[in-house]
Parts: structure tokens; sequence; C-alpha cells
């Protein structure tokens, strides 16, 4: 009797929708560019909005987790407290569909930046009602969605001006309040807090990363900069 082949199951094409999330103080227009740059990489880009200093995390995470149950794989990328938000997300709801996250610049161990705000009375408004999730921060990843992180280094920002963080930063989050146990993968680039959602250089290894699982070298992820119209 002749053999047959056993029948191969088809493999899974590559996840390329990526939710984005803002920060504090910042809206979803606020990654326009990053949401150009991803595009232009070929990923089907959407952002997610949420208010982020009267709202808090409470009604974001639910937002959050609603976006994405029951709907087809994607991937999240989080810049600051969003990033604190995806991993956050995730933790509440294991089965979520979700490939892999990047944080870009965020807080994972809590920030100093944040301590030095809520206590100053005159400035503590300024984190609403997600100061509790910014001042502490998460003890390790321990979810089963492959993590990764963009740190910037260069040291500018309202971190720096209060004193809570010292040139090891990118001038809001010092560069040790973004590794976190559990992470699968970190790397950094050339850019301020600020500027981690503008930077290309950032934007390529968001890109890398949500492809493969990993990041670039440094030098390939320089590549050659340039604003909207040119390359990633």
């Amino acid at each position: 009797m002749p053999a047959t082949a056993a029948a191969v199951a088809p493999e899974a094409p590559p996840c390329n929708r990526v939710l984005l999330v803002h920060g504090l103080w910042n809206a979803s227009w606020w990654l326009a560019v990053l949401a150009w740059r991803l595009r232009r990489s070929g990923f089907e880009v959407e952002t997610f909005g949420y208010p982020s200093i009267v709202g808090g995390p409470e009604p974001a995470l639910a937002a959050l987790a609603e976006r994405l149950r029951d709907r087809p794989p994607r991937h999240l990328v989080g810049h600051s407290l969003g990033g604190l938000l995806a991993l956050e997300v995730l933790r509440r709801n294991a089965d979520l569909p979700v490939a892999r996250v990047v944080c870009l610049g965020s807080p994972l161990r809590g920030s100093d930046t944040a301590r030095a705000l809520a206590s100053r009375p005159r400035l503590a408004w300024a984190l609403g009602r997600s100061s509790v999730l910014l001042r502490a921060g998460l003890d390790a990843w321990e979810g089963r969605v492959p993590t990764g992180m963009v740190a910037g280094d260069v040291p500018r920002g309202i971190g720096r001006l209060l004193h809570a963080v010292d040139a090891e930063s990118d001038g809001t989050v010092a560069l040790a309040e973004t590794r976190l146990p559990g992470l699968s993968a970190s790397c950094r680039v050339h850019a301020s807090h600020t500027g981690l959602v503008f930077s290309a250089q950032a934007a390529r290894q968001v890109a890398a990363f949500l492809r493969t699982g990993a990041f670039l070298d440094a030098e390939a992820a320089r590549g050659r900069d340039g604003g909207p119209g040119g390359p990633v």
C-alpha cells in the first residue's frame, strides 16, 4: 500500500496588526509619526486613546481589554504609561489575543519622576489618577507574551529638572526603571523620553521586534534617519 503524506497544517501568517497606546498627558494624535513609520514598514496600525489624567488606569484597562477581546491577534506598542497599561491588561487578561508587546521608555519598575511630582502638592495634580500605577510599577513580567523594551538615553526632560533622574535616563525615566525582570529583550536608542515616539531609530527597533522577537544591532538600527517622506 503506497505511503501517503501526512497532512501539514498551513503555517499561520505573521501578525501585522499593531495597536499603539499613548502615555501620560498625551492623546492618540501624539503617536502619528510612529504610526506612519510602522505603516511604511508594512504594519496595519491603529491607536488607542484614553483620558490619562482624569480617567486613570481602571477605565482605560477595561476599554483596552474590550478593544482587544474577540478580535484577530495584534501587537501592542505602548509609550511610557502606555507600556505599563499594555502589560497590566495582559496580566489581568492572559487570554487576550496579543502576539508581542514593545514598551517605549516605560517606567515598568516605577517612576522616581512620578514620586517627585507626587511629593510636591502644587505638582501632584499632574499625575491625575495614574499616580499609583506610575509610582509603583510592576514586580516582574511573567506573562506569556514576548515583551521588548526600547529605552532612550538622551537625558532631557522633566525628571532632570526635578532632580529625580540622573544622566543614565531619557530625562524622565531612568534606564534602571525600564529593566523589568522577565522582558524578552531590550535596547537603547539616542532619544529623549518625548523623542522616542518621533525617532526613526526607535521605530526601526519596534518593527524589528514585532517581526522577529529580537532587536537590531545598534548600527543597523541607526540606518538613514528621516522624517515623514524618509525611510523608517
